[in-house]
């Protein structure tokens, strides 16, 4: 009888031992847990096309012609006056007073003119984005030795060329008494 109740605890014991192996443990699992996940799980897949930024236009060469050079780039741009000198050209002037004053009086007389729209201002920057007479560019008070330098500069930061800027600089020197 002592023979039988050991027999039967090894075969219970094995076939407990193999239920458990089977059933729940996971090395004994094959196949791709990846796949078997959710699909919320999963991690993102990247489409081949969109692995790389597109070089197709990153080394565009320009059209056969002249050559630029840095003299012919200088000879090319509009002079201005160095801050702090009195302008004789028609893109600025200086006033006597601090920057942020001048930027006051400056946006005072803006406001009077006539036919000009102020699109924003910029007092950290010392700017006034204006539209005048068909032009956009900016107003542009800056510190000088003498005082403050008010001048007229376009969008990349040139002197602003044509006639609607040229106006306007000649109108705001004789109403602040600019040199």
């Amino acid at each position: 009888m002592r023979s039988n109740v050991t027999l039967s605890r090894a075969v219970v014991a094995g076939l407990l031992l193999a239920v458990v192996a089977t059933s729940g443990c996971s090395w004994f699992r094959k196949g791709n847990k990846l796949y078997a996940e959710t699909p919320e799980n999963r991690p993102l897949e990247v489409p081949p096309d969109l692995d790389q930024p597109r070089t197709d236009g990153a080394m565009a060469v320009p059209a056969a012609g002249g050559s630029v050079t840095a003299s012919g780039l200088a000879a090319s741009r509009p002079t201005q006056a160095a801050p702090g000198t009195p302008a004789s050209s028609a893109n600025g002037f200086t006033v006597s007073g601090n920057r942020d004053d001048v930027f006051t009086k400056v946006g005072d007389a803006l406001g009077k003119v006539e036919g000009l729209t102020i699109a924003s201002r910029a007092q950290l920057l010392g700017a006034y984005d204006v539209n005048y007479e068909g032009g956009n560019f900016l107003v542009r008070i800056s510190t000088s030795e003498a005082g403050a330098y008010v001048s007229a500069v376009d969008p990349r930061g040139l002197p602003a060329t044509g006639a609607a800027p040229a106006k306007l600089i000649a109108s705001l020197k004789s109403t602040l008494g600019g040199r």
